[in-house]
């Protein structure tokens, strides 16, 4: 699937925490991807990604259970913080990307997501509108450093350069550098939520979440 196969308006509807109802998903154009094809018997290469946030979305993500298993018979996991892998895999069919953009780091690795991947999920409200991660922006970078690093500090005070990544100006939402095709509102989502959307992707029938989700439940 290429960014025009999924419709317009996906960036002109996404939710915000001043319109938090925008939009559940972009694809009221939504065309099933090939992976869903009926004739292809191979699982979907599934992602989860995780960049300024808590953890909260992947918790719920676990908080599917034994459907976790039933999943696993449509889904192969091919990148995710709950294993092992190092490197972000070509071909991802689906990406679940939690949190907001909020470093270089976040940054290169969105840009390379969405160039490896057919289907991007902000997943969650973090990666939405940015939610409490960009609660720092109402202060300078230098300001957040020396709070957290120098003043606060109890050994060793000064801001690292090495290791922690280069904090961005300003902690911004997944839409704003690279285009969304799905937006699963919640914090977190509940995992009966993120069980249907998934379910949904797999069968190549549009993820209607209007009902179920929204910013802050």
């Amino acid at each position: 699937m290429t960014k025009e196969t999924t419709g317009e308006g996906a960036m002109n509807r996404a939710p915000t925490a001043d319109d938090p109802v925008g939009a559940q998903f972009i694809a009221h154009e939504f065309i099933a991807p090939e992976f869903v094809a009926p004739h292809e018997q191979r699982r979907v290469r599934a992602a989860t990604v995780w960049l300024d946030g808590c953890s909260g979305c992947h918790m719920s993500f676990l908080d599917l259970d034994e459907r976790l298993i039933e999943i696993a018979q449509s889904l192969e996991m091919v990148y995710t913080p709950l294993i092992d892998t190092k490197t972000y895999p070509d071909e991802v069919d689906v990406a679940l990307v939690e949190g907001a953009v909020s470093s270089e780091e976040d940054l290169e690795k969105i840009h390379r997501i969405r160039r490896q991947t057919k289907i991007l999920v902000a997943f969650g409200d973090c990666a939405v509108t940015g939610n409490v991660p960009s609660m720092r922006n109402a202060f300078p970078v230098q300001d957040v450093y020396r709070r957290g690093y120098v003043e606060t500090a109890t050994l060793n005070p000064g801001t690292p350069d090495q290791v922690v990544p280069r904090l961005l100006p300003q902690v911004r939402p997944i839409h704003e550098y690279v285009p969304v095709d799905v937006y699963l509102q919640g914090c977190p989502p509940p995992a009966d939520v993120i069980y249907d959307l998934l379910t949904d992707l797999v069968a190549g029938r549009t993820p209607d979440l209007t009902a179920h989700t929204r910013f802050g439940r």
